[in-house]
């Protein structure tokens, strides 16, 4: 999936970004302006993720601030939070677990950090926490002053957000290897299981994987190669930060399964029965749970958490510095001159779209965002992107861009994959989703149809902005219908000048 899907759709925007030097909205007018409203989606896609994403983040911070003790306070049963289901079952013999049975680490995160017992579901999620509003707002003063001077600023923290990660995962890995029981771990990572191969939830899960890991789609990439040179080798760019961002995901493999591994063994479980939580709740259940009961578990709670945070920043500065380039390059006339002004509002607006994932009920919350308002509206993003270049604006067009900036057109492989096997692969990837519809169901609260339905809202609200936009440009320009199919599909030309490296647009005939 990432040979055939991933991989190409990153080189495709690094391209794209780089030749035009322009954001997610405007760019289109120089490939195929009928599309311009795939800009418009990312936009409001990104901004959905930036309601429920910081969130998890602020959870993270606020584990960071509770883990500043000589005891993790997820270690055992003596706090105020604690029921009388929580069983703690380290450093003891015979203890008896049952389906009512519930970690420390687990009341810790659902009764103290949530507080979600106070919340009877969507219909009624509570008030807001202010512990965690106030790890919010430092979140977004955080980003805001990394975001509001330009790249030149985020470029210089993600030095330390992007680096620092590398050092704690070695710490963790070298740590999980030294446990009881993390070879055990390691063999359920590695085995494989041939007969999943046919298995068609597999080959989803692995595409939406390399698609979500390497970003095609979220108009990230697009904002961030528009401020290469000219003549910057994106080819070599795309081809090592896959493959540095593949070997990194399969190393932080036996990083978890080390730690899964060991708690089998303390759990006198399989393996499989410890691993079969995901998300949230192994980084803030199985993990933490794991951590408290090492030694010097105070100093890897810290570190374990830092990691989070600073992987967390990293991904919100792409995802805003995508809507603020993509918007600012669209309007320069209003916005050139007031980016501070302008970056302060979108904060102002991500935080305020924040406040209800902060509520009693705030994990209900994030889970249908993070299901509907990305999910398959990205891919479906992806899809139609790869699509308009490759078929409308010409695969030999833009092979001619690349070979304009490289000096090289790309190779069969890459024409192959971009023309037919990338817009299969996100195909694939929609139809196999909407088929394969699990219900949703988060801590034993299944979600109620009236929701599943405003979370389909929620996805087309994102969406339906392309199809707006094509009758909108379709109405509005003048010509019988033959001409104006004409004009709208037609690209205007970028002309760059070498003395200055800046553009100008004519229209193609």
């Amino acid at each position: 999936m990432a040979i055939f899907g991933g991989v190409p759709l990153f080189y495709m925007e690094l391209a794209l970004g780089q030749f035009h030097r322009t954001g997610a909205i405007s760019i289109w007018k120089h490939i195929c302006p009928i599309f311009k409203g795939i800009g418009f989606a990312i936009c409001i896609i990104a901004l959905y993720v930036s309601f429920y994403y910081n969130t998890i983040i602020a959870w993270a911070l606020y584990y960071f601030y509770s883990s500043f003790t000589s005891t993790l306070p997820w270690t055992n049963c003596d706090n105020p939070w604690n029921t009388a289901n929580c069983t703690n079952y380290f450093g003891k013999n015979n203890v008896t677990w049952t389906n009512y049975s519930r970690s420390p680490a687990e009341e810790f995160y659902t009764r103290n950090v949530l507080e979600i017992h106070k919340s009877s579901g969507l219909r009624g999620v509570g008030g807001i926490r202010w512990q965690l509003l106030l790890c919010l707002f430092l979140i977004y003063t955080i980003v805001y002053f990394s975001l509001w001077k330009g790249v030149k600023t985020s470029g210089k923290v993600v030095w330390v957000t992007a680096t620092l990660p590398y050092v704690v995962l070695v710490i963790l890995l070298i740590r999980g290897a030294t446990l009881p029981g993390a070879w055990r771990g390691v063999v359920f990572y590695l085995k494989p299981k041939w007969e999943k191969l046919l298995e068609t939830s597999v080959w989803v899960d692995a595409a939406a994987q390399i698609f979500f890991s390497l970003g095609p789609g979220f108009g990230v990439l697009l904002a961030l190669a528009s401020y290469n040179p000219f003549t910057n080798n994106c080819y070599r760019d795309a081809l090592v930060t896959s493959l540095v961002n593949c070997l990194t995901s399969f190393i932080s493999g036996f990083v978890i399964f080390t730690v899964l591994g060991y708690m089998a063994e303390m759990r006198n479980v399989e393996v499989e029965d410890v691993a079969k939580d995901k998300g949230p709740s192994l980084l803030f259940i199985t993990y933490p749970e794991a951590i408290a009961n090492m030694v010097g578990s105070t100093f890897f709670a810290i570190i374990f958490f830092v990691m989070m945070i600073t992987l967390g920043l990293d991904s919100t500065f792409g995802g805003l510095e995508a809507i603020i380039t993509a918007v600012m390059d669209e309007y320069p006339q209003y916005l050139s001159q007031r980016r501070e002004l302008f970056v302060l509002g979108l904060v102002i607006v991500c935080f305020l779209g924040s406040l209800s994932t902060l509520t009693h009920g705030g994990a209900y919350v994030v889970k249908l965002l993070e299901e509907f308002g990305v999910g398959s509206s990205i891919i479906a993003v992806g899809f139609l992107e790869a699509i308009a270049v490759s078929w409308f604006y010409g695969i030999t067009r833009f092979c001619n861009d690349i070979k304009s900036m490289l000096g090289f057109s790309p190779g069969i492989f890459w024409k192959v994959c971009w023309v037919a096997i990338s817009p299969a692969f996100l195909a694939y990837i929609i139809v196999s989703s909407l088929l394969d519809q699990p219900p949703l169901i988060l801590f034993d609260y299944k979600y109620p149809d009236w929701s599943i339905t405003v979370g389909y809202i929620i996805g087309a609200s994102s969406f339906m902005w392309i199809p707006i936009y094509m009758v909108y440009k379709l109405v509005w320009t003048p010509g019988s219908l033959k001409q104006r199919l004409a004009v709208c599909m037609r690209p205007e030309r970028t002309i760059r000048d070498p003395q200055t490296d800046s553009l100008s647009m004519t229209p193609v005939p």
